[in-house]
């Protein structure tokens, strides 16, 4: 669900539509042609999730729940709860472990910019 007046939008993750992902199950809010700038994803990783990497996106990953890695650019680096990573373009990156991470897109997520070698 969303909800918006001309200068802001709210939306209630928990509610929206669960999709598969290349990390496991997204729900994806302010994505639309109506916002170009950023959008908010609640990620569940439910195994280690598959490499990829974005062409223009830049992603900021916070930790909400579980404990595990963030495998960037074949580098494997612990994450907990709270933990945050900027991920720029061209990073290649991947989830390893259960977690829940709430995954900030800028510019809004674009599914056609979603590479695997």
């Amino acid at each position: 669900m969303i909800v918006g007046m001309a200068n802001y939008l709210v939306s209630q993750l928990d509610t929206i539509d669960p999709k598969q992902c290349p990390c496991g199950i997204t729900r994806r809010a302010f994505g639309g042609a109506d916002n170009p700038l950023a959008t908010v994803h609640r990620v569940e990783i439910q195994e280690d999730a598959r490499t990829h990497y974005h062409k223009t996106l830049t992603e900021i990953y916070v930790v909400l729940e579980g404990e595990g890695s963030m495998e960037l650019d074949g580098e494997l680096i612990p994450i907990r709860p709270m933990t945050s990573i900027l991920i720029k373009p061209g990073c290649r990156h991947r989830a390893v472990g259960r977690m829940t991470i709430l995954n900030v897109v800028i510019p809004a997520f674009d599914p056609a910019d979603e590479w695997f070698d």
